[in-house]
């Protein structure tokens, strides 16, 4: 039964991988793979030399690590809050909707925030302006200032529901005789989620914190696409150019097929490189994928 899942792994993620030599050529549509001249390092150092290295060093990791610092513990206070809901038709209702985003792709999810955040007739500008809070619609998605908190919003609120099942498991085999023993000797519910529960999920908490470090440069993508695919993406061009959609722009709009190979191998040489290094500091706590 596993041989259908590890062909397709071979197919799809380890046989492609001959194509990472095309960042070491200036690989030419028409003379073809074998026949492009050998360049070593060439795209690496234009990219590190680049007017944008820094700008886009910067996007990727301030959206990453508000990603991690946001985005990760949510589904867990999440967990927590619903582990604590004692009417199961209630629990069931959130769940359920918090789960449903998931669900819907990002052209679905990215067009539902763009109509929103809409100049014309969108909601949070006709609330704002109801509550008098402003006094004329604002461009929301225009606005490089608040392009951060919006693209993290909705990730927040697509991913948050699903994301929880895990904590959710984890949390349904604690022993219940802990939270009995806990309640007995006075402690609240408070002292018991300090105490019984998130030591209890603890590793499962750091088992995905390994792997959302290892993914700390996978920014986005289609997040960040299509909330800048509707005529401001030179706007927010500042903030919201990240690895992945640089190498996007440069190797498929520009053609420039080996310098975006480069720079698409150069993030995932140090994405590898965290994921080691989260992975060997974990250990330290006793828990490790490896």
């Amino acid at each position: 039964m596993i041989w259908p899942g590890i062909l397709l792994l071979f197919v799809f993620c380890y046989l492609p991988m001959y194509g990472v030599l095309i960042a070491f050529k200036d690989y030419n549509l028409y003379r073809g793979f074998a026949d492009s001249p050998w360049v070593g390092l060439k795209h690496f150092r234009m990219f590190f030399h680049s007017p944008d290295f820094w700008m886009i060093m910067r996007n990727t990791l301030v959206v990453s690590l508000l990603k991690l610092l946001i985005s990760f513990p949510a589904p867990i206070i999440l967990a927590l809050m619903l582990n604590e809901v004692r009417k199961i038709a209630f629990k069931r209702v959130i769940q359920t909707v918090s789960y449903l985003p998931h669900f819907m792709s990002w052209v679905i999810v990215g067009g539902f925030v763009i109509s929103m955040l809409s100049v014309d007739n969108g909601s949070i500008n006709i609330l704002l302006m109801k509550l008098h809070l402003i006094d004329e619609p604002v461009n929301w998605l225009s606005k490089p200032s608040y392009f951060w908190g919006i693209l993290i919003g909705s990730n927040v609120w697509k991913d948050i529901g699903f994301s929880s099942i895990v904590y959710l498991a984890a949390i349904a085999g604690i022993d219940p005789h802990l939270y009995e023993a806990a309640a007995m000797d006075g402690a609240g519910r408070f002292r018991q989620i300090r105490s019984i529960t998130l030591p209890s999920i603890m590793p499962v908490i750091l088992i995905f914190l390994i792997l959302a470090i290892g993914n700390v440069l996978n920014a986005g993508f289609e997040d960040i696409l299509i909330l800048t695919n509707n005529g401001v993406n030179a706007i927010v061009r500042d903030v919201s150019d990240v690895i992945d959609t640089y190498v996007y722009r440069t190797g498929i709009q520009t053609q420039r097929y080996s310098y975006a190979s480069a720079v698409g191998l150069f993030k995932s040489v140090i994405s590898v490189g965290l994921l080691i290094g989260a992975n060997r500091l974990s250990r330290r706590f006793g828990q490790s994928l490896w």
